[in-house]
């Protein structure tokens, strides 16, 4: 899907009809996608392989209200539970996000400006600019502030905010 992953499709989707059942049928079964595409609100989870039978299957359900995990999706769920979640890893906030799009919201989030980011990171201003219009197109926001507060909603910027206001102001 040309310029729109799964995530942010299944996020959008709901959002603008929400009794829409989506069901994913991808090629990723890591942890990070499937509760990525859970949180965005998909009923179903397939991985591409799955029988035409099992997709068909799983369209029908999914459409009824059921939620379908492929066989490799749900054991991944079960164990996830069975070990526990408080002993798991916490799930990176904004997984729609990429890594540096996420260390850039966390330099945001702490106030610091975008050639203090430029600065911080070894890479352009420019470069700054295209990761922050990315952030606010994946987080649906119009400006700075808002991204701000939806960082700090999630936990960025905490670790950062007293040391970059006094050491970096601009």
């Amino acid at each position: 899907m040309p310029g729109v992953n799964g995530v942010e499709a299944t996020r959008a989707i709901v959002r603008a009809v929400p009794a829409t059942r989506v069901l994913v049928l991808t090629m990723f079964e890591d942890d990070e996608s499937v509760f990525a595409a859970m949180r965005a609100g998909a009923f179903g989870y397939l991985v591409k392989g799955a029988k035409q039978e099992e997709i068909v299957w799983a369209v029908r359900s999914v459409a009824a209200g059921h939620a379908v995990f492929g066989p490799s999706v749900a054991r991944r769920i079960i164990d996830f539970f069975a070990v526990g979640a408080s002993r798991a890893p916490a799930p990176e906030p904004f997984p729609e996000l990429t890594a540096r799009e996420r260390e850039v919201l966390d330099l945001i989030a702490a106030g610091r400006s975008n050639p203090a980011i430029a600065r911080h990171l070894a890479i352009s201003g420019k470069t700054v600019s295209n990761h922050i219009t990315a952030i606010f197109a994946k987080l649906a926001v119009a400006d700075r502030a808002e991204a701000i507060v939806r960082a700090r909603q999630a936990g960025l910027g905490a670790d950062l905010e007293q040391g970059a206001s006094r050491a970096d102001p601009g």
